[in-house]
């Protein structure tokens, strides 16, 4: 049975693992329209997590 800190402890790794994946295809990513929906998604799983600029 897990307890809210093992909880706590496994969205936060999920979190922190899907932005670098978003990363990841942001910095692969080739055209405007890919970018801007990728910044959206970014900014949905942690609104205070840094974009970057190119």
């Amino acid at each position: 049975m897990r307890t809210s800190r093992d909880r706590k402890r496994i969205r936060k790794q999920t979190r922190r693992q899907k932005l670098q994946r978003l990363r990841q295809r942001l910095a692969d990513a080739s055209g405007p329209a890919e970018r801007q929906r990728l910044i959206e998604k970014i900014r949905r799983v942690s609104p205070t997590a840094p974009v970057p600029e190119r």
